[in-house]
């Protein structure tokens, strides 16, 4: 039973996540808490994971939790299940790849989802700072080394982009991340 629920679960988030893994997570979040495979504090931890190891996070998202819940064959239904409908789909708009770019409709569709999935992505951000840095249990108790860190992330970047046009590497970012909560934590 556990391998239909991750197949259904995970074909679930493949088929309706658009817009990349950051606006899949809240997505994500519901299947695993649905099921029951996970809990919040969990999930957090799988996300930071997930984004500072190599691939797609919404892959290695279901590979983990597949993992996790029913071993090596759970992990690969699970992966299988979250890649089929994308791969599926982009077989078929390349099929009629040059008639859907130069429809207006499809165009209008495709810009009108982008305030949508920004959005998204800031809502689940929001909720995840809410989560872990300001209310821990039922005390208000602000984690002032996770703001800092924040913080001094947030200086980097925006300070690289005013000394260079360009900006600090994403790569550079996420090293620095992770030496910084080494160092503190």
């Amino acid at each position: 039973m556990i391998y239909i629920d991750l197949l259904l679960g995970f074909l679930k988030v493949g088929l309706f996540s658009f817009g990349g893994a950051y606006a899949a997570i809240p997505l994500i979040r519901d299947v695993v808490l649905h099921y029951g495979w996970i809990d919040d504090e969990q999930l957090a931890y799988m996300i930071a994971v997930s984004e500072s190891t190599p691939g797609p996070i919404m892959v290695n998202m279901a590979t983990y939790v597949g993992s996790m819940t029913a071993g090596i064959p759970g992990a690969l239904i699970a992966t299988f299940s979250v890649v089929l409908p994308a791969f599926v789909i982009i077989i078929l708009i390349m099929i009629m790849f040059k008639r859907l770019l130069k429809n207006p409709y499809a165009q209008a569709v495709l810009r009108g989802l982008k305030p949508c999935i920004m959005g998204i992505i800031l809502a689940m951000g929001i909720s995840m700072i809410a989560q872990n840095v300001i209310v821990k249990g039922t005390f208000f108790s602000p984690d002032l080394k996770a703001a800092v860190i924040c913080s001094a992330l947030a200086a980097v970047y925006f300070g690289s982009r005013k000394i260079r046009k360009s900006g600090i590497s994403p790569i550079v970012l996420i090293c620095l991340a992770a030496v910084m909560g080494v160092v503190v934590y």
